[in-house]
């Protein structure tokens, strides 16, 4: 999912949708942090977490939440 999503920035530029991007990366770390946590790996469970919260942040900015 990320490759597809930063292939996509990469192909487009400036004109690539930043929403659906951040929107697809913090899903996949979403998912990604719910399987390490059900497995029970820290590790991955700290390294998502810190995807979802960057995520989160690149959603804010997209949207014009935050500048």
């Amino acid at each position: 999912m990320r490759i597809f999503s930063f292939s996509l920035v990469s192909w487009l530029g400036p004109a690539s949708p930043f929403m659906f991007v951040w929107s697809l990366n913090t899903t996949d770390a979403i998912m990604l942090a719910w399987c390490s946590a059900l497995k029970r790996d820290v590790a991955y469970i700290l390294l998502n977490g810190f995807w979802i919260m960057i995520g989160l942040i690149g959603i804010l900015k997209a949207g014009l939440f935050i500048h």
